[in-house]
């Protein structure tokens, strides 16, 4: 097992906050000399079970843990998950039905051991406990915190103000959540900085309980490939994990160059001390940030998909972006006679479309119009195409091609 010194410094790369660092240090070297993990405590409220990058980077810092040695405990929240966590919320949110809790739970357990270690993760549901409280332990709990606490949450405070409503069953939302901490007797609890009042919640419970209170861990927000928002799937700003590794390399070249230093210390498993040297390289006039960015494609690419696919991601991009060639390795499309125009002339609308390269014929058009697509490298800005003797491939912007062949008989 690494120092308690080393530990923390691993532990606290990226990181937005800890509650305390005397807490933390203590901790570890109480593990070290006990030769005892810590119990990392994270709450997943399974009302979108879809993982990108975002959401990743505590899963992320949890597993740097693991490899340190400490075991990680996974609160599925199927029972607090049917209330929803007003965190930011400026209205009551519907409430989950079990089925769709239960659909989602199994869902994100697919997906959070692409990231974790599954024989350093205990899997757990509060339903398990939070169920069998009969109603005077409710009202014992209840009698913990005042209203006044409660309403100091800034999406509380804001509705309140504004005369808006707030349904009783939300105040015990942070309530369930810090109870959760008292169950596990967790060591430390995770979680984005939208999660602090909940968080520090599980703090004060612990200690009403009689219990060494948890170290508090609160990892930033990660803003998404447009530098500005946080990473979202709404937005499209988004790396999904489960992307293709070209998907994922391509996606993360794009991400603005200010963004290149925190992508290393959330998205990664660097050393911190490797990111302090990529820091001093990047302030290097010298230094063509480029390169330090195909780095970073790499090493996220090579997390989710392997190296073998993180290296033919990387020629892909070089082939592509640097070189300006059509790769080899592209898809085929073969060409039926629903793709044809009425005279005869082969509709490039529908091949864009059908193919997958877009959603819809109208942003195929659209692509079209602004000069986004070629035709054998050349650009093109007709619907229609004349010359049907022989294949030809069609690129979509940067990185999207298609090769597309006569069906026999079609021509």
């Amino acid at each position: 097992m690494k120092s308690a010194q080393e530990q923390f410094k691993i532990i606290m790369k990226g990181v937005n906050q800890v509650v305390s660092d005397e807490n933390l240090m203590g901790k570890l070297q109480k593990s070290i000399e006990a030769n005892s993990p810590l119990v990392v405590k994270l709450g997943l409220d399974p009302s979108a079970p879809d993982i990108h990058l975002g959401h990743a980077v505590v899963l992320r810092k949890i597993k740097q843990m693991q490899d340190l040695g400490h075991r990680a405990v996974i609160i599925i929240g199927d029972f607090t998950g049917k209330i929803g966590d007003p965190s930011g919320k400026s209205k009551t949110r519907k409430p989950l039905t079990t089925e769709q809790v239960l659909e989602n739970a199994k869902t994100y357990e697919e997906q959070i051991f692409k990231i974790l270690d599954r024989n350093k993760t205990d899997l757990k549901f509060n339903s398990q406990w939070l169920s069998k409280l009969n109603f005077e332990d409710v009202i014992k709990l209840a009698g913990k915190v005042t209203v006044a606490r409660i309403l100091e949450r800034d999406d509380f405070e804001k509705r309140y103000k504004n005369s808006e409503p707030i349904g009783l069953h939300e105040f015990f939302y942070p309530l369930m959540q810090a109870y959760d901490s008292v169950e596990l007797k967790a060591d430390i609890e995770m979680g984005g900085t939208d999660q602090t009042f909940n968080i520090l919640m599980g703090r004060t419970l612990q200690k009403d309980f009689g219990q060494e209170s948890q170290v508090a861990l609160f990892m930033p927000l990660l803003e998404g490939t447009d530098g500005i928002e946080k990473m979202s799937k709404s937005l499209g700003n988004y790396i999904g994990i489960y992307e293709n590794a070209v998907t994922i390399y391509e996606k993360t070249m794009t991400i603005p160059d200010n963004l290149i230093i925190k992508y290393f210390e959330l998205a990664t498993d660097i050393h911190p001390d490797e990111v302090e040297l990529i820091k001093l390289e990047l302030e290097n006039p010298e230094t063509n940030p480029r390169d330090v960015k195909m780095r970073l494609a790499k090493e996220i690419t090579t997390l989710y998909c392997g190296a073998k696919e993180a290296e033919i991601a990387e020629e892909h991009f070089k082939t592509v972006f640097q070189k300006n060639l059509i790769p080899e390795d592209i898809d085929e499309f073969t060409l039926s006679l629903d793709c044809f125009a009425q005279d005869g002339k082969i509709d490039l609308v529908k091949i864009i479309s059908k193919s997958g390269i877009t959603k819809s014929n109208g942003e195929a058009r659209r692509l079209i119009t602004q000069n986004a697509v070629k035709i054998d490298g050349e650009k093109f800005n007709s619907f229609t195409i004349s010359d049907t003797n022989s294949s030809f491939v069609i690129q979509v912007g940067k990185s999207k091609f298609i090769k597309v062949k006569a069906e026999e008989g079609s021509v």
